[in-house]
């Protein structure tokens, strides 16, 4: 079991924790991004709910129902990202075909699963009773129409048509994505799953996998509370954050923490290489350093041109001088996907490192961090439109350089 995850000691405590009958009915996944926590999770679920020894090779209907994520007793809500991953395995699996090779099959997992990782989070048990169920629902439709022309046991369809397909598909989930999932976890859909878990199943444990727990107002945090203090039998709750201290005490003290560690550039091109079987010796192309930057390579927007409008964006503000904000909205692409306004933000962080040569510069530094962060969290979990957070941002951050005598001028 975890044989598909590579390079996370947390692995073998599961396991150990899962053999000795000790699991607990409620557990967090806590790593930086990248570092497998999704795919931990959807092993784990799998694993519990094996008919045999959760071994990966296992045959038995709960293990091929997991591995081709279409199990009832799985749940999965939260915010993230999924199309970058969908678009990396697209370029895998379009690859694999054109070559033919031994891994074509795996691509083709590996393209299935990415997407379902994504609709998963519009199952209509979770959306129950929200009115953008019913205009979502024609997308999830055409998506699945898609995918079942290129289900494992049949002949994938030509290099072109294939294209077509695929295209397709990617084009509906980069719309569901953006315009449709949460950028934090609505109560109502913890109200969903709730009613969900009391439910009793006849095939096995369920499992409810929580994605980027942190991203959660307070009267969602309140309601997940409630349901961790009495859990349901048979029942396993997966969380996972990036950001461990922003879950509430409370929370924490309800789930075991199992802790997942940023891996190392020859581990990270180890995972690039095993899981998309992308070569750039072979391919004349980038080398990737980390997973991250892997995935970012599909973003419609470089990350460079995001990050020099950042630096223009401070450069702006330090002088006194009101950005454009409609113009960096334009080349950022109006930050879709989301992951695009971080890295704006990092890019500010990073322009404004000078702040720290001097103690006064510090003190100011913590006051620009305290801003930026806090227009991370209204875009991110309070979902403000970025033209009107970085309206804002602007505002806030002229105002600490007034009070500060200009002090983002001489310094930045």
């Amino acid at each position: 079991m975890f044989e598909n995850i590579l390079n996370q000691s947390a692995t073998k405590l599961l396991q150990d924790d899962i053999e000795k009958k000790r699991f607990p009915n409620s557990i967090l996944f806590s790593g930086p991004s990248s570092s497998g926590k999704l795919s931990c999770a959807l092993e784990t679920a799998r694993v519990l709910s094996c008919a045999n020894s959760g071994e990966w090779n296992c045959t038995c209907l709960n293990c091929r129902q997991h591995k081709a994520m279409v199990s009832q007793n799985l749940l999965i809500c939260g915010a993230g990202n999924r199309t970058l991953e969908i678009a990396a395995a697209k370029k895998t699996l379009i690859s694999q075909n054109i070559q033919n090779t031994k891994h074509l099959e795996a691509s083709r997992y590996l393209y299935l699963r990415a997407v379902r990782k994504l609709i998963s989070k519009f199952n209509s048990v979770l959306w129950n009773g929200d009115d953008k169920l019913s205009k979502f629902s024609p997308l999830l439709q055409n998506i699945e129409e898609g995918l079942e022309k290129i289900q494992p046991g049949r002949i994938l369809p030509d290099d072109e048509e294939l294209r077509k397909i695929l295209d397709s598909i990617e084009k509906d989930c980069t719309k569901l994505e953006g315009s449709f999932l949460y950028s934090s976890l609505p109560v109502l859909q913890i109200r969903n799953f709730s009613s969900w878990a009391h439910l009793s199943s006849s095939n096995g444990r369920k499992v409810l996998i929580i994605e980027n727990a942190d991203l959660m107002a307070d009267s969602a945090r309140n309601a997940l509370l409630k349901i961790l203090e009495e859990p349901p039998e048979d029942v396993i709750f997966i969380l996972t954050t990036t950001k461990r201290g922003a879950i509430l005490p409370t929370i924490l003290s309800r789930v075991r923490t199992y802790n997942f560690f940023e891996r190392s550039p020859e581990q990270q091109r180890n995972v690039i290489n095993r899981i998309f079987h992308y070569e750039p010796d072979f391919n004349d192309e980038k080398e990737f350093s980390s997973i991250t930057q892997f995935m970012q390579s599909f973003l419609t927007v470089k990350p460079e041109l995001v990050k020099s409008c950042a630096a223009d964006f401070f450069s702006n503000v330090a002088k006194g001088h009101i950005p454009d904000i409609p113009k960096i909205i334009s080349t950022c692409a109006s930050f879709e996907p989301r992951i695009l306004f971080k890295i704006f933000i990092c890019g500010i962080i990073e322009s404004q490192e000078n702040l720290k040569t001097s103690a006064s510069g510090s003190e100011v530094s913590f006051n620009v961090l305290k801003q930026l962060r806090s227009s991370l969290n209204n875009v991110e979990i309070f979902n403000q439109n970025p033209s009107a957070c970085l309206e804002e941002l602007a505002r806030n951050l002229m105002h600490i350089n007034y009070m500060n005598d200009g002090i983002l001028k001489k310094l930045a």
